[in-house]
């Protein structure tokens, strides 16, 4: 079986994530994506959100799409998220899977910054998504990585979390940014800044 691996904070989800996982599966014949909300990732700094509920959100976006599935590995272990201790866990749990790993342009250009990298490109394929902006240059990337970078073409969404989590901040709506089953949780919960609505 073919399964791509989107990892990420999704802090939260947004239609962006969909489209890249939608797009990776169409462009590649993946049988199914698995979201993977990291912990914390060494990239970036804490997420605002929650873990239970950076994982909650993602399971109101995978809901009724049988090819979507979800992987909580990195929250229920805790601490930093490695994606090559995430990868080798994988492939001794299914060996029989051919394992893909969806970035968008901007990660594809770190790639080579990538804690265990070489023993990734070893163990995966990696496919990159394009994102409005960042162009996807893979003759920048050392021929190790390159060979295994394939790219997706996807309807270019200019959307980020960060800027989802400032406009909620703000007072601003983010509905249709993010699925609307993703919306309904932000509200409900009061994340974000985002004031609690009651129904009309």
């Amino acid at each position: 079986m073919k399964v791509g691996i989107m990892g990420g904070t999704f802090d939260p989800l947004h239609i962006g994530h969909m489209l890249a996982a939608e797009a990776a599966r169409d462009s590649y014949s993946l049988d199914e994506v698995w979201f993977m909300p990291s912990h914390i990732p060494p990239h970036k700094h804490e997420a605002g959100a929650s873990g239970a509920d950076r994982l909650a959100m993602v399971k109101c976006a995978v809901e009724g799409n049988e090819a979507f599935g979800i992987l909580d590995w990195e929250i229920v272990r805790g601490g930093v998220s490695y994606t090559i201790e995430t990868v080798r866990s994988l492939r001794q749990e299914y060996p029989q899977h051919e394992f893909y790993f969806i970035v968008g342009a901007d990660m594809v250009e770190y790639l080579p910054k990538w804690h265990g990298i070489r023993e990734l490109v070893e163990l995966l394929t990696f496919i990159g998504v394009g994102r409005p902006g960042t162009p996807l240059d893979l003759a920048a990337l050392p021929d190790f990585i390159s060979g295994k970078v394939l790219l997706a073409d996807m309807p270019q969404v200019d959307v980020s979390s960060t800027a989802l989590r400032s406009r909620a901040a703000s007072g601003r709506s983010i509905r249709y940014m993010v699925p609307e089953q993703v919306y309904e949780y932000v509200q409900r919960s009061g994340l974000y800044g985002l004031q609690p609505r009651s129904a009309d």
